[in-house]
């Protein structure tokens, strides 16, 4: 997530933490350098300027005042000024860690609240909704979706496929009638009129079906145009939503900020939502989002299945001051601690724990449980670059490749149940059969029962 910024600002302002006395040339050659590298990163212009200013203000004052560890203060101004790009207030900073900042989602005290996803063809929306459903079914807030893109080939079958797996009901254009509206009146519904008829439909059989809230995956384009525009403008007064959502691919560059100034133009914003920030693109134009629009970022997507085969919601809430210290190298334990608890069985792993540290020990089949356990927090690179002082160059010196966890977990599994709590009872040709029976060689089979004696040992003594 913001992989090749992260490296860039991190490298500049260690810098300044080295030294003792700080000067403004100190100053303006280190913002000179960030400046540089938020222009190449695709943060827009203004925002850049905005930015660079204002920390320079606050550094020079910092530095007439002597304080302590002034390469320190500075990187906190810029901590601060990052976020603040991002949409944090000055309360927002004066909070306490790990208290909850960022934009939650406005609900209708009556009647369902409607959700209005819009933004270009490739941004991710219909995946989006989806991920959206997912997360207000797990907060209880009953969702719906509905099919309101008539305009790409098969959305409809691809919003109903993504529904299933979230256990979603799906509403609008069903070929079956279902939804009120059949598929083969699609044509003449491509109008506004019959886009807007279609959704009230659904809406009132969602009303029917008793959801709190109804998701409306809507009509995207290659780019802007008045069509969009019209049959947005008329969902928008028809439907009444209480939010209207930009998804906007994170790795699109400048062209985000022209699409998100477009759309707050042309239909009006509440928030919006990052999609792709998984991606190693350059991806700064998606800081840029809340400057142009002065609307929140709502949620973050990450991955491109809708998570429904984890524990762990693949779309988080946006968080704008604990961003940027992922994005300075800084971390966030918080975030750490939140999808440990979502994921993790805290019983199992109190039982783990005390096996750990009797006399017995863990086996395999317990540690074949706890590496479950971990695989369900979300792919390694992005569960350790949210430890503190892990920068995206120490990520690099990792090989924290997901699959070498599957190589792991197959390897545990061609093993008999008795060999998995005695490892001791594997002789060569048991570790010949195993490496067959996993696709490996049985150098790596060695190995892990090599590191699970080792890490055995280990737990014992603490």
């Amino acid at each position: 997530m913001f992989t090749a910024l992260s490296e860039r600002l991190t490298a500049a302002l260690k810098r300044l933490t080295g030294r003792g006395v700080l000067s403004e040339q100190d100053v303006t050659e280190a913002l000179r350098e960030i400046r540089r590298h938020l222009l190449e990163a695709d943060v827009s212009f203004e925002v850049t300027e905005g930015f660079v200013e204002r920390v320079r203000e606050r550094a020079i004052g910092a530095i007439a005042m002597k304080t302590v560890s002034p390469g320190q203060q500075v990187v906190k101004l810029v901590h601060d000024e990052i976020a603040r790009m991002l949409g944090a207030s000055d309360e927002d900073l004066a909070r306490t860690v790990g208290a909850q900042r960022g934009a939650p989602l406005q609900f209708a005290s009556v009647g369902p609240t409607v959700i209005l996803l819009v933004g270009l063809q490739g941004s991710g929306k219909t995946t989006t909704a989806a991920k959206l459903a997912r997360r207000l079914k797990l907060e209880q807030k009953a969702p719906g979706l509905v099919a309101a893109d008539l305009s790409r080939p098969a959305a409809r079958e691809q919003l109903e496929q993504l529904g299933a797996q979230v256990g979603v009901p799906v509403f609008g254009g069903a070929s079956d009638g279902s939804g009120g509206v059949g598929a083969q009146h699609a044509a003449p519904l491509r109008s506004p009129h019959g886009v807007v008829g279609l959704v009230r439909q659904a809406l009132r059989e969602a009303d029917k079906a008793r959801c709190r809230t109804v998701i409306v995956d809507t009509a995207g384009r290659l780019q802007i145009d008045a069509e969009l525009m019209d049959e947005l403008k008329a969902l928008r007064a028809a439907t009444s939503p209480r939010e209207v959502l930009l998804v906007a691919d994170g790795m699109t560059g400048q062209d985000a900020v022209r699409v998100a100034r477009g759309f707050q133009e042309g239909v009006g914003l509440t928030g919006a939502i990052l999609t792709k920030l998984d991606g190693d693109a350059r991806g700064g134009a998606a800081l840029s989002i809340h400057g142009v629009t002065g609307v929140p970022i709502k949620f973050i997507g990450l991955g491109e299945h809708v998570g429904a085969q984890h524990a762990a919601p693949l779309l988080e809430p946006f968080d704008p001051v604990r961003m940027a210290g992922r994005i300075l190298g800084q971390g966030d334990v918080v975030a750490l601690v939140e999808k440990a608890a979502a994921t993790i069985d805290a019983e199992a792993a109190q039982r783990l724990e005390k096996k750990a540290r009797s006399k017995q020990g863990m086996d395999l089949a317990d540690f074949l449980v706890a590496l479950k356990q971990m695989q369900a927090m979300g792919p390694l690179q992005q569960v350790l670059g949210l430890l503190p002082g892990v920068t995206p160059q120490a990520l690099k010196s990792v090989n924290a490749d997901d699959r070498r966890l599957k190589h792991v977990e197959a390897i545990v599994l061609s093993m008999t149940p008795g060999e998995r709590a005695d490892p001791a009872v594997l002789t060569g040709s048991r570790r010949l059969r195993i490496a067959k029976g996993a696709g490996r060689t049985v150098q790596e089979v060695n190995r892990l029962l090599e590191q699970f004696r080792q890490m055995r040992k280990l737990l014992k003594r603490t």
